[in-house]
């Protein structure tokens, strides 16, 4: 890996840590955290894909 990948890569897990404990907070209930949870996997699936499609 190259420091081109290295550094989003890094921003993306501090913005993790940095949302992940409100985010377990809101959502006590299970269905309401498995839904958010697809949500946002979703959201970082898309912008690891067109950050791998601009950059490459």
């Amino acid at each position: 890996m190259s420091l081109e990948q290295i550094i989003p890569a890094i921003a993306l897990i501090a913005v993790l840590f940095l949302v992940l404990p409100a985010f377990l907070r809101s959502n006590s209930k299970l269905k309401q955290f498995l839904k958010n949870l697809f949500i946002w996997a979703i959201i970082v699936l898309a912008v690891m894909i067109v950050s791998y499609l601009i950059l490459k």
